[in-house]
């Protein structure tokens, strides 16, 4: 590979952040950033999380699902109630503003998906699976 040629982790690292921009821009009409999003859809998807199963789930780090809970608590989006078994713990959800908000965004970041995906054709499960594989890596 000569020097002039992107390496795979430029690719990765350029493809990320083309979709968190296109992300962001697309869910501001409701007012959510691409990390807000990823909180709230993944609330939908789960059951009264506590914070650290929605960073394990996410793959965001405990301190900033921390941050952006507080934020999006403050917004009305979402619930925080201590666990009646263990008090340091914050479980999560929805409230009824973030319930009527993620489904619009859900299906706004799906319709982005399909056209970023439309040049795969029938090779996007594959491609799934080797982003899976490169996910499944020890790198720390």
């Amino acid at each position: 590979m000569s020097s002039a040629e992107p390496t795979p982790g430029h690719l990765v690292w350029r493809l990320a952040m083309k979709w968190r921009t296109a992300v962001d821009r697309a869910l501001d009409p409701l007012g959510l950033t691409h990390a807000q999003y990823v909180v709230l859809s993944s609330l939908a998807a789960l059951d009264r999380p506590s914070q650290r199963e929605l960073a394990d789930h996410t793959g965001l780090e405990p301190l900033y699902v921390s941050k952006l809970a507080r934020s999006l608590e403050a917004a009305g989006f979402i619930t925080r109630v201590r666990d009646t078994v263990d008090t340091r713990t914050m479980r999560l959800a929805l409230s009824p503003r973030g319930l009527e908000v993620v489904e619009p965004a859900i299906a706004t970041v799906r319709a982005l998906m399909d056209r970023l995906l439309t040049p795969l054709g029938d090779r996007t499960s594959a491609f799934s699976g080797e982003l899976l594989a490169l996910l499944a890596v020890p790198l720390d």
